[in-house]
C-alpha cells in the first residue's frame, strides 16, 4: 500500500506540474494591442530587442519610462499640430509641388546630406548628437536652396498594431520637420507623410532589421 501511494502522488504531482505549464503564455508573438493597457504591457516584447546594439549604433541611452499612445492621441496625433502645415499640399490644384510619388530620393552629393535618421525603439526623438548634426546639415542646405522641397517619412518597424505605427510615424516625421523648422527653414518646404510598417527596408525578424526600420528617410523635388 505504501509503494502505490507513493506512485500516486507522484502522478499527481507531475499532472499539477504539466496543467500549470500549459496554462503560461510563452508566445514571444506580437499580438496587436486593444487597450491602452495592453500598449503598455507589449513594451515586454519591446524592451528586450536591442538595447545593446541600438547604443552601439547611436551611442545614446534607451528611454524606459515612454508611454505608449492611448486611443485620443491616436486621434488627435499631436505632433501634426505643433507647426503649421505648408500652405500647398503636395498635389493641390494649382500649386507648384506635384504629388509625393513625384518626389525623388536624393543621389549623389545630396546623398550624402539627406541621409535616414534613426530612432529608438516606441521613440519619435532624435537622442544622438550624429542625427541632429545630420538635421542640421539640412537645415543649412534647405535655407540656401529655397526652391527645394523635402518630403520626410516616417517609418516603423513591424511590430505593434497598423493604426499605432502609421501615428507613430507620423509623430516621426513631424519632429524631424519641426526641427528644420526651429532652425529656420520655410515651414512651406517641408511636408511629411507617415508609412507606419509597411515599407520596411529589412524583412528579417530581428532587433538588428528592426533597428533599421525604425527610421525617417528624405525624398526631394526642386520647383521650377
Amino acid at each position: 500500500m505504501k509503494k502505490s501511494s507513493i506512485k500516486c502522488a507522484s502522478i499527481f504531482s507531475i499532472l499539477c506540474l504539466l496543467i500549470t505549464s500549459c496554462g503560461q503564455n510563452t508566445s514571444n508573438s506580437w499580438q496587436e494591442p486593444k487597450t491602452t493597457t495592453d500598449l503598455r504591457e507589449s513594451r515586454a516584447i519591446w524592451s528586450c530587442d536591442d538595447a545593446i546594439t541600438e547604443r552601439d549604433l547611436t551611442n545614446i541611452p534607451i528611454q524606459e519610462d515612454f508611454i505608449a499612445l492611448d486611443e485620443e492621441d491616436l486621434k488627435a496625433q499631436f505632433a501634426d499640430g505643433a507647426i503649421p502645415q505648408p500652405k500647398h499640399e503636395p498635389g493641390m490644384p494649382g500649386s507648384r509641388i506635384p504629388t509625393i510619388d513625384k518626389f525623388y530620393k536624393p543621389t549623389a552629393y545630396l546623398a550624402t546630406i539627406f541621409r535616414n535618421v534613426y530612432f529608438n525603439t516606441d521613440d519619435h526623438i532624435l537622442r544622438g548628437k550624429d542625427s541632429l548634426m545630420l538635421v542640421e546639415n539640412m537645415a543649412d542646405y534647405l535655407k540656401e536652396h529655397p526652391n527645394l522641397c523635402i518630403c520626410i517619412e516616417g517609418h516603423c518597424d513591424e511590430r505593434g498594431a497598423e493604426a499605432y505605427n502609421l501615428s507613430l510615424g507620423a509623430r516621426r516625421a513631424n519632429y524631424v520637420r519641426s526641427l528644420l523648422v526651429q532652425k529656420g527653414v520655410d515651414l512651406n518646404q517641408i511636408h511629411t507623410i507617415s508609412y507606419g510598417k509597411e515599407r520596411p527596408v529589412e524583412f528579417a525578424h530581428t532587433p538588428q532589421a528592426w533597428m533599421k526600420n525604425r527610421r525617417s528617410e528624405f525624398k526631394l523635388f526642386e520647383m521650377k
